[in-house]
């Protein structure tokens, strides 16, 4: 090359090379602005999440930290910072739904719906749902079953801020027995028709299938240990997996490093589950005296899902489900109410959760009021259940489920005060999750 075209060719290329290098350097430098943006939130009321409470608090949020809590009065507002002024409400922290099912329909009826829909619709209501949950103040959920891994893409589209939703944790396909109540029964032997989970048999299948769910991407992995109310062929007293099968289930996810819960209303399906080692039981309905004191020696959490079974007794028949499971329910319900209660009083360890599908995604927050009334709770103890304890479960306390230094900025605010009226969490009327508002007062 010539000394002119070589002393060109090296100052165009030098030019670029600077071009890009300013363009890295502004790139980055806007990005650290934006994650370092400050905001200070005041409020009346600050319920921290742990049973205790403060008044006239100033919270101070570096992107999607918190990194202050304290008396306003000793709270310096940083240079620039976002101010936002929550007189007469209530901050606390976001709340956390343990049992999900995002990716069902308004019109789910049970498991005829397989019949009707396919994984598509399940990914397009996901999208619906998570935003009406996210704007009812539900900053983080366990979703609890879903067929073709559409919460699994859900979770990582919400993280990636394709589309607004609660942080999620994730279980894919439930798995069942063949027959049981993640099957589809009562149909001729000649039609093949889907589970509504993963329908698997035997200890090695099972060791399998989890492998498969966990490759995948679940979060945890979710067992059905007896029957249910919306499926046919099945009752809830009745366990479903053997001892054998539970305990391979639970041994190679955590091999894998998943925990199980467990789908279990009868008495003896339970403890068979606790005791094979899963972390909690999603129903409860009709625990015994010796399932609660097996499960408190465990340290296993009923997650209750209480609305779900007065929603189906009252408008089950016009939303379309089957008698079959209407019947399940009124028969199930005083039993219900006798066992969650002692269960509750005598110190077994809960965390809120609804069971949400159907209609119910949006109105999460109705759980609270029948929580308190079913098992004689306190308004302080059932937001304890939906924001630390709900966090312990999941195993991420030491990053949210309180209000305090160095957790996500995930917190709600409600106007007056939730202690005197639990109702009022039915009204939030802010919403910020990892420091980014996703609603706000003005709305």
């Amino acid at each position: 090359m010539k000394p002119r075209r070589f002393i060109a060719y090296t100052a165009r290329t030098l030019r670029s090379f600077l071009y890009l290098t300013l363009l890295w350097s502004f790139t980055t430098n806007n990005a650290s602005a934006q994650s370092d943006q400050v905001t200070v939130i005041k409020a009346d009321k600050v319920i921290i999440g742990d049973g205790t409470t403060m008044n006239s608090v100033s919270l101070v949020v570096i992107g999607d930290r918190i990194s202050e809590v304290g008396p306003s009065a000793s709270i310096e507002i940083p240079l620039g910072a976002n101010v936002i002024d929550l007189s007469n409400h209530t901050v606390l922290p976001g709340l956390m739904d343990m049992h999900t099912h995002i990716n069902s329909s308004d019109h789910d009826g049970g498991d005829m719906s397989v019949l009707r829909e396919h994984g598509a619709h399940g990914a397009i209501y996901g999208v619906v749902n998570a935003e009406k949950t996210l704007q009812a103040g539900f900053t983080t959920i366990r979703n609890a079953g879903a067929l073709h891994y559409a919460d699994v893409a859900l979770r990582d589209l919400i993280t990636q801020e394709v589309v607004p939703g609660p942080r999620m944790y994730v279980a894919a396909a439930s798995l069942g027995i063949t027959g049981g109540h993640s099957d589809v029964n009562g149909w001729s032997p000649l039609i093949d028709i889907p589970g509504t989970g993963m329908v698997v048999d035997g200890p090695d299948n099972l060791r399998k299938a989890v492998r498969t769910l966990v490759k995948f991407g679940a979060d945890h992995i979710k067992i059905v240990a007896t029957g249910g109310i919306l499926s046919s062929g099945d009752a809830v007293d009745h366990p479903q997996y053997s001892d054998e099968e539970l305990r391979a289930v639970v041994e190679e996810a955590g091999r894998l490093g998943r925990k199980v819960i467990a789908h279990a209303h009868g008495a003896e399906g339970l403890k068979a589950a606790v005791r094979a080692g899963v972390a909690s039981i999603e129903h409860g309905s009709l625990i015994d005296d010796e399932g609660i004191e097996l499960m408190k020696e465990k340290g296993a959490f009923i997650v209750p899902t209480l609305l779900i079974l007065d929603e189906i007794i009252e408008f089950g028949e016009e939303r379309g489900i089957p008698d079959y499971s209407i019947q399940k329910a009124i028969e199930m319900s005083g039993l219900r109410e006798i066992a969650m209660k002692k269960a509750y009083q005598k110190g077994v360890r809960f965390a809120f959760g609804t069971d949400a599908s159907g209609d119910l995604h949006g109105r999460n927050a109705q759980e609270f009021k029948v929580m308190i009334k079913t098992l004689g709770a306190t308004p302080m103890q059932v937001i304890q259940n939906a924001t630390s304890d709900a966090a312990e479960l999941l195993g991420i306390l030491d990053q949210v489920g309180t209000l305090e230094p160095g957790k996500w900025a995930d917190l709600i605010a409600v106007p007056g005060n939730p202690l005197d009226d639990i109702t009022l969490l039915e009204k939030v009327s802010f919403v910020m999750k990892a420091g980014k508002i996703y609603k706000h007062v003005d709305n």
